[in-house]
């Protein structure tokens, strides 16, 4: 009797272990699929078919839906995970790239990258809120923890753009290096980092003052300066690291997020362009484009420990609990 019990309470164990496991998703641009990695086992256990070259993604508050800039469809596409099925497709505007979404997980701010605009979506009533002119080639997107800011990079006006969320009105702008890819808000909402691929830097502004704080630069020894295309950046939430993807030069820089050091490079795959934290930011996933794979990062040791062969091109990653 004891050993069945003991038996049965381990079976029940592993079930729930495996029911609570941590799931990654990572779109492949040139297969449109989402591979499903499963981050207890590290193997991908599902290629699920999507829309044309998707590339953005991210999840609901209560991780329920999985929203996909499927970029060569014109369209934001929305997967219930529970049955891993597309349940409907957002007017997303032209080759929306990125995306983000409001703390109220009700308003989409979507960047229209052919059209130089921002389209704003209903994400319950399915309608277009609105859509605001930005510069040209307009790409990263993040809204403020608190609502109040939607910031958008445009590629080839160099800039940042800051969107009162109350009125969907453009109120300023922030010239920053070549090519700003990807923006960041820290945890509490006071600081926000942003990547500029070809200036090879970061920049950190003060988001009440919308001044910029630091200009970060990054140098690899043995790689060519050219190399160095900053792009996805994550912040851990305690505030003491940002890690920055440096595109071809196949590293993740790790920052002191507080003095703004540099304090070591990471070497991944081939052409890595985002991250993803797990739900107890114990681990970092890269997503490398050329190699067609996905890093793994202790983040306590600040070591590398696994690669994962995804589809062709994987681009964005996000992790649901």
């Amino acid at each position: 009797m004891r050993l069945t019990r003991l038996a049965c309470a381990v079976a029940l164990g592993l079930a729930c272990h495996s029911a609570f496991a941590a799931t990654a998703y990572v779109s492949n641009e040139k297969d449109d699929s989402i591979s499903v990695i499963d981050l207890d086992s590290l193997e991908v256990t599902a290629t699920l078919d999507v829309g044309m070259r998707p590339r953005g993604l991210l999840l609901s508050s209560d991780n329920k839906l999985l929203y996909i800039c499927a970029s060569d469809s014109d369209r934001v596409q929305v997967m219930d995970l529970a049955t891993r099925k597309i349940i409907k497709e957002l007017p997303s505007g032209a080759d929306p790239e990125q995306f983000a979404l409001h703390p109220n997980d009700r308003w989409l701010y979507i960047s229209n990258e052919d059209d130089a605009l921002v389209t704003v979506v209903d994400t319950q009533s399915d309608e277009v809120l609105a859509q605001i002119e930005v510069g040209v080639e307009p790409e990263g997107m993040a809204v403020s923890p608190d609502g109040k800011w939607a910031v958008n990079t445009s590629e080839t006006t160099n800039m940042l753009h800051w969107i009162d969320t109350s009125t969907n009105q453009l109120v300023d702008n922030t010239l920053v290096d070549q090519r700003p890819r990807h923006v960041e808000f820290e945890k509490d909402g006071k600081r926000l980092w942003a990547s500029a691929e070809i200036g090879g830097t970061v920049t950190v502004l003060d988001v009440d003052s919308r001044q910029v704080l630091k200009v970060l630069k990054f140098a690899i020894k043995g790689v060519h300066p050219d190399k160095v295309q900053p792009v996805g950046v994550k912040l851990t939430d305690d505030g003491k690291y940002a890690f920055v993807a440096l595109g071809p030069a196949n590293h993740v820089a790790v920052v002191d997020a507080k003095s703004f050091e540099i304090l070591d490079y990471l070497l991944v795959g081939r052409r890595v362009w985002h991250l993803a934290f797990t739900p107890d930011q114990k681990r970092l996933l890269t997503t490398n484009g050329v190699s067609g794979d996905v890093s793994v990062i202790d983040v306590d040791s600040l070591k590398v420990t696994k690669s994962i062969k995804v589809g062709r091109y994987p681009w964005g990653v996000v992790v649901t609990p």
